[in-house]
C-alpha cells in the first residue's frame, strides 16, 4: 500500500481523486493539502480524504511515499524539490514547469534524490493511442509521409477572467502549454518532431488574455516528413482534437480517442472511444480512465524501481517543441 499526499485541489483534482478511489487497494491518501478552506471541506465531504492546510506537514509525513502535485505550474519546482528532499516520489500535472530552465531543475532534483518523477500527459494511455503507436512501430502503415494535429477547442472569456488563467507567470503560456500540450505530446510520441520550420502565434479577438489562444506550425517529423500543427481555444463550441497520419501503406486518424485505420490492401480497423477530452466550455467533460492508467503506471514504477512511462525528460521534450513554436511565431 503506497501512501500519497495530494497537493493542490483545484480543477485538476477530480480525475485524480476518482483514480485514487478506484485504486484504493494499492494506494491510500494520507493528506489532501491546499490553502482554501472551502476546497478542503469539499474534498473531505466528497472523497473522505484527510485534509490539511500545512503542505510541509503533508509532504514530510513518514506515512507518505509519493506526492501528487496538482498546483498551478509555477509552484511545481518548489514543491517537487521539497518532496524529493523528503525522499518522496512525485506525480506532477502538466506542464512540468513554466520555463524549460525550471523544468530542468525539477528533473535534476528528482534524479539526485533517486526518486520517480511522472508527468500526467494521459492521452498516451488511451487504448486508441496505444494501438496506433503499436501499428506505427510494427510498420503496418508503412513509412510516414505526412501528419497533421489539430486541437480546435473552446474556452469562454469567463475562463480567462479567473486570476492567473492564461498568464505566463503562473501557467507558462496559453493554449499550447495549458490545453494543446496533451495532443502535441501524443503527436510527438507517435511520429516524432525533429524541428519547427515556421509558426504563427496569435491572441484572437475572441479573448482578452495575456498569452496566445491560437497557434499553428509547420514542422519536420522524426523521419523528416512534413507535419502541421494547429491549436486554439477560440473555436466555439469546441471539437475533439484529432491527429491524421498518412503512411505509404495506409492512413490513420485518431479523434477524441477514437481510432480509424485503413490500409491500401483493403484492411480496416476501428476502435471507438467515448471518454471525451474537455475541449469545450466544460473543461472536465472527460472520463478519468486515462488518469487512472497514469496513476497505475506511477505506482508500478515505484514498486519496481523503474522510470514511469512518461518521465520528466519526455514532458520536457514536448515543452521544448512548444517553446520553439512560440519563438518562431513571435
Amino acid at each position: 500500500m503506497i501512501g500519497v499526499a495530494v497537493v493542490g485541489l483545484g480543477n485538476a483534482l477530480r480525475p485524480h481523486a476518482r483514480s485514487l478511489v478506484d485504486l484504493a487497494d494499492r494506494v491510500r491518501v494520507i493528506w489532501a493539502a491546499a490553502t482554501s478552506a472551502a476546497r478542503l471541506k469539499d474534498v473531505s465531504d466528497r472523497y473522505g480524504f484527510p485534509t490539511t492546510t500545512d503542505v510541509t506537514r503533508a509532504i514530510t509525513d513518514p506515512a507518505v511515499d509519493a506526492v501528487l502535485l496538482l498546483t498551478p505550474a509555477n509552484a511545481h519546482l518548489e514543491i517537487a524539490t521539497a518532496a524529493f528532499a523528503a525522499a518522496k516520489h512525485v506525480l506532477c500535472e502538466k506542464p512540468l514547469e513554466v520555463t524549460l530552465e525550471r523544468g530542468e531543475q525539477l528533473i535534476a532534483a528528482g534524479r539526485r534524490a533517486d526518486r520517480r518523477l511522472a508527468i500526467c500527459l494521459q492521452m498516451r494511455f488511451r487504448p486508441g493511442s496505444r494501438r496506433l503507436y503499436e501499428l506505427l512501430r510494427n510498420g503496418d502503415l508503412g513509412e510516414v509521409q505526412a501528419a497533421t494535429m489539430m486541437a480546435p477547442w473552446w474556452r469562454p472569456q469567463s475562463y480567462y477572467d479567473e486570476p492567473g488563467r492564461g498568464v505566463k507567470a503562473r501557467d507558462g503560456g496559453g493554449v499550447l502549454i495549458t490545453q494543446a500540450i496533451h495532443a502535441l505530446d501524443l503527436f510527438r510520441w507517435l511520429v516524432g518532431i525533429e524541428r519547427v520550420d515556421a509558426a504563427q502565434v496569435r491572441t484572437t479577438a475572441v479573448h482578452r488574455m495575456e498569452t496566445e489562444d491560437y497557434a499553428c506550425a509547420l514542422v519536420r517529423l522524426g523521419n523528416g516528413a512534413p507535419g502541421n500543427i494547429i491549436a486554439t481555444t477560440a473555436a466555439y463550441p469546441g471539437s475533439p482534437e484529432w491527429i491524421h497520419i498518412i503512411g505509404s501503406k495506409g492512413t490513420a486518424r485518431i479523434e477524441g480517442g477514437s481510432l480509424r485505420v485503413a490500409t491500401i490492401d483493403g484492411r480496416e480497423e476501428v476502435l471507438a472511444d467515448n471518454s471525451g477530452s474537455g475541449g469545450g466550455a466544460n473543461v472536465m467533460a472527460f472520463s478519468h480512465d486515462a488518469h487512472r492508467a497514469v496513476l497505475s503506471d506511477f505506482l508500478d514504477a515505484i514498486e519496481h524501481q523503474r522510470d514511469p512511462a512518461i518521465p520528466g525528460e519526455e514532458a520536457l521534450a514536448t515543452q521544448r517543441i512548444i517553446d520553439a513554436i512560440l519563438t518562431k511565431g513571435e
